[in-house]
């Protein structure tokens, strides 16, 4: 399955942000250890200025989301507990956005 999430972004922690995504890719092991936890495969995230100010986009595949969320919430995992501390921080919450397509196979 395929998630996409859109958050805007704290302008004044656009910064913080793009640093802790960096420290992600260095710590690319602990990462995959949470993506164990949770049945993801995939991750990426951009960064998008908008009109209302910057926004992140996060594209996920997992096997199952309610799992996904379920081990996140509930991880204590170094990584994990960083990442939620520091979204907490930097999201101002979630973006307007316009889906106009969506086909699967399933």
């Amino acid at each position: 399955m395929l998630e996409v999430v859109f958050q805007r972004v704290q302008p004044d922690e656009v910064d913080r942000l793009r640093a802790w995504i960096n420290e992600e890719e260095d710590r690319a092991e602990e990462v995959r250890q949470t993506f164990r936890q949770e049945t993801v495969h995939h991750e990426v995230a951009y960064l998008i200025e908008a009109t209302e100010g910057p926004v992140l986009v996060y594209a996920m595949e997992a096997e199952d989301f309610d799992r996904a969320d379920r081990a996140y919430r509930s991880s204590t995992l170094p990584i994990d507990l960083q990442h939620r501390e520091i979204m907490r921080a930097v999201v101002a919450g979630p973006a307007v956005v316009e889906k106009l397509y969506e086909v699967s196979l399933d």
